[in-house]
């Protein structure tokens, strides 16, 4: 039987709160976060201060979005997306699958050789959790460098007409991420669909005349788990079970 309630947060989605990067980038912007795209989830934006772009690459082409306070934007999975920082941008991210774009469902735009072996890109993405602050933040900021000037191979090589870089891309980010996909799966099935489901039990019940789902009303209030944590665009404040 399909329980009738969901504790988890709305949707099951997951939030984080980002102060993206101020560290200038290989190409001269004034900050950005790393470039990097979702397997099987969306996400989405609500930009809370500062002012920068998000710069997308697709099937479609390049395309540059700018994003001020009040600006909501959101991208399917297969999007590379980088933000671009123009001054004390800060974001809400919203994220499908219980947040499972921070638990994995992201791969960045690094070097051929670095995707096709899990090791070596598992060594190139860590950031040293038990090392000081600023050898944190240099890693972070090495693994951001690396994948902003792949990133801006795939973007030139789109822009003059040749597509299979970034289908190579996209296939090799799909290579590496198939061991993971059944841990995936259980964190949907207990996050997405089981918050799904309990909205259909819901809806069946008030067609039969049955509100008793409706005694179970609760009340969750949370803070972050984490503040500062080196992500791939900014530092991130975390919230713990979103």
């Amino acid at each position: 039987m399909v329980s009738a309630t969901y504790d988890g947060f709305p949707a099951a989605v997951g939030l984080s709160r980002l102060t993206v990067y101020d560290w200038p980038t290989v190409e001269g912007l004034p900050g950005g976060g790393t470039p990097h795209l979702h397997l099987t989830c969306s996400e989405g934006y609500v930009v809370t201060a500062g002012r920068g772009t998000v710069q997308t690459l697709t099937a479609a082409g390049f395309r540059e979005t700018p994003l001020e306070p009040g600006t909501v934007a959101w991208f399917t999975p297969g999007t590379i997306h980088r933000l671009v920082n123009h001054g004390g941008l800060e974001i809400t991210v919203v994220m499908q699958n219980s947040g499972l774009p921070e638990a994995g469902d992201a791969v960045l735009t690094l070097p051929r050789p670095l995707l096709a072996d899990p090791v070596a890109y598992a060594d190139a993405i860590r950031i040293p959790a038990d090392a000081p602050e600023t050898e944190q933040a240099r890693a972070a900021r090495a693994r951001r460098d690396l994948a902003t000037r792949r990133f801006l191979e795939l973007r030139e090589a789109a822009e003059h007409g040749d597509p299979e870089p970034l289908e190579e891309f996209r296939q090799a980010a799909a290579a590496l991420v198939r061991p993971r996909l059944e841990a995936w799966e259980r964190r949907w099935r207990e996050g997405a669909h089981a918050a799904a489901e309990a909205t259909r039990a819901q809806l069946d019940a008030l067609g039969r005349g049955d509100g008793t789902h409706l005694t179970a009303a609760r009340v969750t209030a949370t803070g972050p788990a984490a503040h500062g944590r080196f992500g791939m665009c900014g530092r991130l404040a975390v919230y713990p079970g979103i």
